[in-house]
């Protein structure tokens, strides 16, 4: 069934995007339950196969239904724009044990079998624990499997939200919300997802909305949150096509006899907005490197800048985009 958002003034005013590191893990740990959902991430799930073989990953499983409640408390929409995992773990290891305890039982609520089982009881009986339990184990998958790539990942994340925030100024939040997702849609001050899971309605009441890209909820947008968390929407960040695809490995030949194979490796990296951190790790150069590639490019009107948060982010401009993207996508 639709689940439907319904925003008054005040939920407009505090519309936010942010990022999770924990919503990514927890969307990770989904992926490895259903790898043959998740064409795109093949080449990540064969870099971390044999790590992962070492998590056991099944308590988490169990409360991630493919349909009807998963519980919030273990992913819950981030404070603020640039939480860290260490912020986010902590609040699971603190919640409310009563929150908790509703939670898990909603999860388990459509499962009958699961909810009389003696693991299914035992959670419900000691929340704390539990919680426990699960913070230890997101933990140990954000480690395995979503910390070695994070820079990367995290990039693509900024630069989504980069492009959303410049289409929401320039095409309004009824427009926007189609272009994350056509799963979203919005009427009569009510903003409506098919194919998700949850509750069926909500008011939003002044709290706002969280718009948060991820990853490896593709295809997928997801809501669903329950109070006391702030209301927000999971939706599939742009460019992840060419997310695992090396960066020298599109680099056509003639552009790199042109420029020098760093810096048209640097330039035809740039597929999405990203600075220096995130492009050095990536391309496996040092930074100092990469910011003196883009300090010549920018230069040369290839590039352009501009500041999110604490980094700066680079671009192509549309020379940069015509030397980089060659016509008919010829790569000589």
């Amino acid at each position: 069934m639709p689940f439907h958002l319904h925003l008054d003034e005040g939920d407009l005013l505090r519309c936010r995007f942010a990022l999770s590191p924990l919503g990514e893990t927890q969307a990770a740990v989904r992926v490895l339950a259903q790898p043959e959902r998740h064409g795109y991430h093949l080449p990540w799930l064969r870099l971390i196969r044999d790590a992962a073989d070492g998590l056991e990953l099944g308590p988490l499983w169990l409360l991630m239904a493919r349909h009807g409640h998963n519980p919030d408390f273990f992913s819950p929409p981030p404070p603020g724009p640039v939480t860290t995992f260490e912020e986010e773990i902590a609040g699971v290891r603190s919640v409310d044990p009563e929150v908790a305890r509703q939670d898990i039982a909603l999860s388990l609520a459509n499962r009958p079998e699961l909810l009389h089982s003696p693991t299914g009881q035992a959670m419900l009986a000691d929340p704390v624990g539990t919680a426990r339990d699960l913070a230890d184990l997101l933990e140990q998958a954000w480690r395995v499997l979503i910390e070695p790539h994070w820079p990367r990942l995290r990039a693509l994340l900024e630069a989504d939200i980069a492009y959303h925030s410049r289409r929401l100024a320039a095409v309004g939040f009824e427009r926007l919300l189609g272009e994350l997702s056509p799963q979203l849609s919005w009427s009569d001050s009510t903003l409506t997802i098919v194919g998700t899971r949850g509750r069926h309605t909500r008011v939003l009441g002044g709290q706002g909305l969280v718009l948060i890209p991820s990853v490896f909820c593709w295809p997928d947008a997801v809501s669903g949150f329950e109070p006391p968390w702030q209301p927000a929407i999971v939706y599939p960040a742009r460019g992840i096509g060419g997310l695992w695809t090396e960066p020298a490995d599109r680099t056509p030949q003639a552009l790199a006899r042109l420029l020098g194979r760093g810096r048209a490796d640097v330039l035809c990296a740039l597929d999405e907005p990203a600075g220096p951190s995130a492009l050095a790790h990536r391309l496996g150069l040092a930074v100092s490197s990469v910011s003196e590639h883009l300090s010549v490019l920018r230069a040369a009107g290839l590039l352009t800048s501009r500041r999110y948060g604490h980094q700066v982010l680079y671009e192509r401009t549309p020379l940069g985009i015509a030397l980089a993207v060659p016509e008919h996508g010829r790569r000589e």
